[in-house]
């Protein structure tokens, strides 16, 4: 039996059992197993090192998002709109076979955009070059979901099975748990607050399925088994993720209010260009992009993600960092300006930084 007949053997086992107290330890045996054949399934083949051309695109700017959904629902249109790269788009499915790279300039800061093929239900098997496809979207910072909005939530929940089948989580937190293997000692289990879905014989049972019979495990939070799995296996991916509801001036406004309404979601229309401004600026809210200035010349110098520090002052030059003395700082960051800070000071948007050398 090959790998994706006993995954889809497991799935249909899953869906028969009946979750109650009596089966949640073979529930969570079945989801180690499976979680263990999905990750054997993405492993990439030898054979197939020479298929994946047109998707190999070298990151560039100061982020990168990638544009993922079905065929024909406006993804090409969209790259065209807000960048400067015209990606062919036509009334068929599958125009697009390749990854095309574009540049959103916004803000001071240039956001890569990656307009992936459609994904089609059983990318992660690898249907529809579905594995490539996947590969480069855990590569982004944040994903864009576009979804035809005149087929209500069927795409989306499609699409959030496939990635969440490959290790992608999308706007969740990593689980507060800590894992550590060793080389004796048995199984050490704690935790920190009361646990409702997760039992130490379960955390056993699961650790066993991957052959690791002494580690140390501590519960921060009260966290579910695939969650558990997930920290075990150590390659997921959490990255936020924005649903964009296209072609809505084909739908009711009542329907484009409760859309716009969900969670992580924005409605638009690429063929009318209406709410692309907006889309932006929810985008860049969801890159947690910080622009620095520098001193001498005023002018942007990079867009740093997610707290940026001194520290990374090598992002200007790589050398830097080795010859760092001390910074002067301007900005809402510090008490007073200017001042003095170490590699250590963390900096907030549009602060201004003069680095001194040694």
């Amino acid at each position: 039996m090959g790998i994706l007949e006993k995954i889809s053997e497991i799935e249909k086992e899953i869906a028969r059992t009946q979750k109650n107290k009596a089966t949640e330890y073979h529930l969570g045996l079945l989801k180690a197993k499976l979680a263990k054949y999905r990750a054997q399934l993405l492993e990439p083949s030898k054979s197939s090192a020479a298929k994946g051309e047109g998707f190999d695109v070298m990151k560039s700017g100061d982020a990168r998002v990638a544009l993922i959904g079905f065929p024909s629902v406006g993804k090409s249109t969209f790259l065209s709109l807000m960048t400067s790269t015209a990606s062919e788009a036509a009334s068929y499915e599958f125009t697009t076979l390749t990854c095309i790279p574009g540049v959103i300039e916004y803000k001071g800061a240039n956001i890569q955009l990656l307009d992936l093929p459609g994904i089609i239900e059983g990318a992660a098997q690898g249907k529809g070059r579905g594995r490539q496809v996947i590969a480069v979207a855990r590569t982004a910072d944040v994903v864009i979901m576009m979804l035809d909005a005149t087929k209500g939530e069927v795409q989306r929940a499609l699409l959030e099975k496939e990635l969440e089948s490959v290790g992608i989580r999308l706007n969740k937190s990593k689980p507060n748990i800590y894992f550590k293997p060793k080389k004796g000692g048995g199984i050490s289990f704690n935790s920190t607050v009361t646990l409702t879905q997760c039992s130490e014989k379960l955390v056993q049972l699961i650790l066993h399925e991957y052959k690791i019979f002494n580690a140390e495990v501590l519960f921060r939070e009260d966290c579910s088994p695939d969650e558990f799995i997930d920290v075990i296996v150590g390659n997921r991916v959490y990255m936020p993720c924005l649903y964009v509801y296209n072609k809505i001036d084909q739908i009711s406004m009542e329907e484009v209010d409760r859309l716009a309404r969900r969670p992580h979601s924005v409605v638009i229309s690429c063929g009318m260009k209406l709410n692309l401004d907006y889309l932006l600026e929810k985008l860049w809210e969801y890159l947690a992009l910080t622009c620095i200035y520098t001193k001498k010349r005023g002018r942007s110098l990079s867009c740093l993600t997610r707290c940026p520090s001194v520290l990374q002052c090598h992002r200007i030059h790589r050398s830097l960092a080795s010859q760092f003395k001390y910074a002067l700082v301007w900005g809402t960051s510090t008490k007073y300006s200017p001042q003095r800070v170490g590699l250590t000071h963390m900096m907030e948007h549009e602060d201004v930084i003069q680095i001194v050398k040694k």
